[in-house]
């Protein structure tokens, strides 16, 4: 199955709804979220990234026949961090195991690449997230290690892996 990152269009915002509200999405993400996710949700969250400084956020649709599936995001850091940048990502349930998210991390890190002085980006999934791990070695990055007890998911203190692509 063929996938293009492509910006954001106010029209997605019913597709980002159907991909955020499960449940089993939001347990691999970071918490905050609206559960159920709603189409004003979506709608808010493509004007900030259609607003957002293009040489700080890097966020883009993921798209199979120009039809949003899900997100994925760059977000520079600031400080002595200034060129490093974090990755994010989800696609809706039905799309997973097929190599869409592999295939939308290698495009959005050679965008960022060419298009910014970015020098490396680094993802930190959730350790019992298998998938999105395998995701980051089949796009080329590298585990770097264990980050023990670092984030508090769903009432549990859990694991989460460090993974980095530099140019």
């Amino acid at each position: 199955m063929v996938c293009s990152i492509r910006k954001w269009r106010t029209s997605d915002a019913g597709d980002l709804a159907a991909a955020l509200s499960n449940k089993k999405v939001l347990d691999n993400l970071r918490d905050g979220l609206p559960f159920p996710y709603t189409e004003k949700d979506g709608s808010d969250y493509i004007g900030a990234m259609l607003s957002a400084d293009e040489n700080d956020t890097f966020a883009f649709a993921v798209t199979v026949d120009d039809r949003a599936i899900g997100s994925i995001t760059v977000l520079r850091k600031d400080n002595i961090h200034r060129r490093t940048a974090e990755l994010g990502y989800y696609i809706a349930e039905e799309y997973w195991g097929r190599g869409i998210m592999t295939e939308a991390v290698r495009q959005i890190c050679e965008y960022v690449f060419d298009n910014s002085d970015i020098v490396r980006i680094y993802a930190e999934p959730f350790a019992f997230n298998t998938a999105s791990c395998r995701v980051l070695e089949k796009a080329g990055f590298r585990f770097e290690g264990v980050l023990k007890s670092n984030a508090v998911k769903n009432g549990e203190i859990v694991d989460m892996k460090m993974y980095a692509l530099v140019r």
